[in-house]
């Protein structure tokens, strides 16, 4: 075994530098936690809030519908972009008279 001797400033200086680091990890790791990146939705889940197969999802990404990530071969999408999508094909008994 082999001991390493160090000043005690040094010693403190080395505590306050890692102390630090850690802090501004956490802070990134909150700020990462409030993306709400746990929102994302899978392609069953997206089907199932539509009503509608996975064709008509694929269909939906080809024409540029629908915005979606791909991770790791799985396709994703944003609640947002799901909650829009419908917003943009909704219209009003009113406009039809």
């Amino acid at each position: 075994m082999e001991i390493i001797s160090m000043d005690r400033k040094v010693f403190e200086a080395m505590v306050t530098g890692v102390e630090s680091l850690e802090q501004k990890v956490m802070e990134l790791y909150s700020e990462q936690k409030d993306l709400g990146l746990k929102r994302w939705l899978d392609n069953q889940d997206v089907c199932q809030l539509l009503g509608i197969g996975k064709r008509t999802l694929q269909s939906y990404r080809e024409k540029g519908l629908l915005p979606y990530s791909r991770f790791r071969h799985k396709i994703f999408y944003k609640k947002e972009d799901i909650e829009r999508l419908l917003k943009m094909s909704h219209y009003s008994a009113k406009n039809n008279e």
